[in-house]
């Protein structure tokens, strides 16, 4: 029974993560397709498209694409740092032993693949997408090992599950540390300062909703305009949500029975309404409610439909129209040194650091994964599509030609990482070692 209630959440993830990786799937195809038909200028007129607003002599204007992967996915690193935080408090990742496994894998995950990048790549222009093939999508990746079923352990997709939120944590500090502008100091330690502000009411037993959402926008705001990326603020911010309940179970169920009996007592109406009484406990109910209720919980649950089923199929159809002709000149080296890191270098270097230290026994790997299946993830780990292209579009901004290049290179190689990682993972299972 306690099995499986610890296993429920987790299960429920990988859910909802699966079928995101359909709709970033259809939101990929829908954009290539969009961007090469007839219809081509329309989508790159309405991602260029300025929106915004203006008070006074204050006006905030930017292009649908920047309003999309600035703002929207501020919101998708808030929830990344939410896992994070739960995972390192409460999941897969609060002691030493649970966290070196998937630790290892997401070492090797990002070293090696920046090191093949480094290596291979000779044009000093687009040295700077050395950050391009360290980070899975951990929506596709789960979405291809759904396609498998039972044939894979649930440790397995546990593993690849805590594996991506680490490989996330050093994609965000590589966003923070080397694809951020000039700083300005000011409004850098005016963000910070609204933040302590915020970690140290958290640290007091005061939450509101409310007013980190306030805090929230001016400190995404001060981050845009510091130069530091503002989508670093998102996950600082989910920093300073409590996971802890103010109220435990044992008190919850003390105060429902009473709320419960008060009602049974109350006086019932015959008109189809509540009387005071009853209005009265209601929203007594409403208030435990939400003493009961973990902060952090309670955001993680609200966002992730949001996140897995509109931000990221949003970002892909905004990011993934990348114009596929002939007639354009695309930079091949570019395109083949991200292939070859994102598919090769996951794969050698989560699989050798992992079976080493497995060999080695600095590390427990569950029992019912085998060392094909390890192969088999770190493949599946060179599927980069969301967090590649996001720092793609950081490190190659300024030319066109590059970008899309390094688009056309993230999409190829995340698509021969999940064919040879489902090949290997669906071939006859080996005993496990």
């Amino acid at each position: 029974m306690i099995k499986k209630v610890l296993l429920t959440p987790i299960q429920k993830f990988i859910k909802i993560e699966s079928f995101s990786g359909i709709l970033l799937l259809t939101a990929t195809l829908t954009a290539l397709l969009w961007a090469n038909s007839s219809a081509g200028d329309l989508y790159q007129n309405i991602l260029q498209y300025k929106v915004g607003f203006s008070i006074h002599n204050f006006e905030l204007y930017k292009p649908l694409i920047l309003w999309i992967n600035d703002g929207l996915m501020a919101v998708f690193f808030f929830l990344i740092g939410l896992e994070i935080k739960r995972e390192f408090l409460i999941g897969e990742l609060n002691s030493a032993k649970k966290i070196a496994f998937p630790l290892l894998g997401a070492i090797g995950g990002m070293a090696f693949p920046v090191l093949f990048f480094t290596v291979l790549n000779q044009n000093p222009e687009t040295q700077s997408g050395w950050g391009i093939p360290m980070a899975t999508d951990i929506a596709f990746s789960l979405a291809v090992l759904k396609i498998l079923g039972d044939r894979i352990p649930l440790s397995l997709k546990v593993f690849l599950t805590a594996f991506a939120i680490v490989d996330d944590l050093g994609a965000v500090l590589v966003i923070a540390l080397f694809y951020s502008a000039n700083i300005n100091i000011m409004l850098l330690v005016a963000a910070l300062g609204l933040l302590a502000v915020l970690y140290i009411v958290s640290f007091k037993g005061y939450y509101s909703k409310v007013v980190m959402i306030l805090f929230g926008i001016v400190i995404w705001f001060l981050f845009l305009k510091s130069g530091i990326h503002p989508t670093l603020a998102g996950i600082l911010l989910a920093f300073s949500v409590p996971i802890r309940q103010k109220i435990d179970t044992p008190e919850f169920l003390d105060n429902l029975t009473a709320i419960t009996d008060k009602i049974k007592d109350a006086v019932v109406l015959k008109k189809p309404i509540l009387s005071k009484e009853q209005l009265h406990q209601v929203g007594n109910l409403g208030e435990w409610t939400g003493k009961y209720q973990s902060p952090l919980q309670n955001l993680e649950h609200s966002l992730h439909g949001w996140v897995a089923y509109f931000i990221i199929p949003v970002f892909a159809l905004a990011n993934a129209g990348v114009l596929i002709s002939s007639e354009i000149d695309l930079d091949t080296d570019l395109m083949r040194n991200i292939i070859i890191s994102l598919v090769l270098g996951n794969s050698i270097g989560i699989t050798s650091l992992v079976l080493i230290a497995k060999k080695a026994k600095l590390i427990e790997v569950p029992k019912d994964i085998s060392n094909r299946q390890i192969v088999g993830v770190s493949f599946l780990a060179g599927i980069g599509f969301t967090m590649a292209i996001f720092i793609a579009s950081l490190a190659l901004e300024s030319s066109p030609l590059f970008l899309d290049s390094a688009k056309i290179g993230v999409l190829i190689g995340s698509l021969i990482s999940a064919i040879i990682g489902l090949a290997i993972l669906y071939s006859k299972k080996t005993k496990t070692t």
